[in-house]
């Protein structure tokens, strides 16, 4: 019998290689593509690809792209908006390199007038001169977002298929991991932040201190489970609240009263008890001492720091041509901003390809292929 079960299963197999092999059975190969997708899990590019089996020097051209921006030097802070217009067949790609702390969450977007384009939204770890693929888009979305789990430099790379031929506006936001630990306060509301000195410099503050009005309650920031709760040490009467069985603990101390126990499992908002001042915290104003342990404290501002939304309607277009030459000699900048380093210099008369415009700057590629910024008062449209 077993002898039969292994004639089978090498039977089976040889049949599983002749679809595979088959060129003219394109609806078994599709069948088999499904079924082998589902096991090796290819990338939306590689997918992509795919549809280029007979074009094999396009696709090409659009790798080769994407492979040549992993060194671009732009670098932008969040939230960043820009809007411009995809070319068909002119390869362009989209690449911002942002720095990112542990407990926020990269949220990058393309809103393109035809939603038929697909986009391919990549984020790289930066580690020196190497790039770790840390999240993509699926097929068909256009908007990712990505935990940041550990403190760096990440770069945003977004590339439309080739045929896009579009209005765009590209949105690179980030928001904290969890909620805010206070009922109706904000970051205003933080008076105190992580490693501030502590009795005279002998500690450091390991949290910040939220400060409300006593008795505001103080609310669960992400779903979990209560690991402890009482009065005890510096924190006072304090709630610990467990992130997933094996994840961070989040303290919350000084409280005037706890309306939890231990053991409770809860949601993000529920309420767990009341801003007050016990513990060493009797001499200040009331406030909440929030803090996260991860073996060891980390800073829990970016996991509740809230950040500003972007809109579309703030961003202005002054430039529509594909094509700008400059006014004078121009600075390229590696930023959207004065401040930000200078990476070259344009002499007078110079054409360079507009990809995009950040409001008062102008992200341009020169013909050498280098990408910049530019101030958009130094260029002229080619018409």
């Amino acid at each position: 019998m077993k002898r039969k079960n292994v004639m089978y299963s090498l039977a089976a197999a040889v049949a599983l290689l002749l679809i595979i092999s088959c060129n003219g059975c394109s609806g078994l190969t599709t069948g088999f593509n499904s079924v082998a997708d589902a096991i090796t899990k290819p990338s939306a590019r590689q997918v992509y690809a795919r549809e280029f089996k007979d074009n094999k020097e396009q696709i090409a051209l659009w790798e080769t792209a994407y492979d040549n921006a992993k060194t671009d030097s732009l670098q932008v802070t969040l939230p960043y908006g820009e809007t411009g217009k995809f070319r068909p067949f002119t390869n362009p790609v989209y690449t911002y390199t942002v720095q990112m702390q542990e407990g926020e969450v990269l949220q990058a977007a393309v809103v393109a007038d035809s939603v038929n384009h697909r986009m391919f939204i990549n984020v790289l770890a930066v580690q020196d001169t190497a790039y770790t693929n840390a999240a993509e888009t699926i097929l068909a979305e256009n908007a990712l977002e990505f935990e940041v789990k550990q403190t760096g430099f990440y770069k945003v790379v977004i590339q439309p298929e080739l045929a896009a031929n579009s209005n765009f506006f590209i949105s690179l936001t980030k928001r904290p991991l969890y909620g805010f630990p206070v009922s109706g306060k904000g970051n205003a509301a933080i008076g105190s932040f992580w490693g501030m000195e502590r009795d005279g410099g002998k500690r450091s503050h390991e949290g910040i201190d939220i400060f409300a009005k006593k008795g505001t309650p103080v609310v669960a920031v992400t779903d979990g489970s209560i690991s402890f709760t009482g009065e005890r040490g510096l924190g006072g009467k304090q709630v610990w609240l467990r992130d997933g069985l094996f994840g961070k603990s989040l303290y919350y101390a000084h409280l005037d009263s706890i309306a939890v126990q231990s053991g409770a499992s809860v949601k993000a908002g529920d309420t767990l008890g009341f801003v007050g001042n016990t513990g060493n915290a009797r001499f200040t104003p009331a406030h909440l001492h929030f803090g996260i342990y991860k073996g060891a404290a980390v800073n829990p501002l970016p996991f509740v720091y809230q950040t500003e939304k972007l809109s579309k309607a703030k961003f202005t277009t002054n430039f529509t041509a594909a094509s700008l030459k400059t006014k004078g000699k121009a600075n390229l900048r590696q930023g959207p901003g004065t401040t930000t380093p200078t990476v070259g210099t344009l002499a007078p008369a110079e054409t360079v390809t507009l990809l995009g415009q950040n409001n008062e700057w102008l992200h341009i590629q020169t013909q050498a292929g280098q990408k910049a910024f530019l101030h958009k008062s130094l260029a002229n449209p080619i018409n």
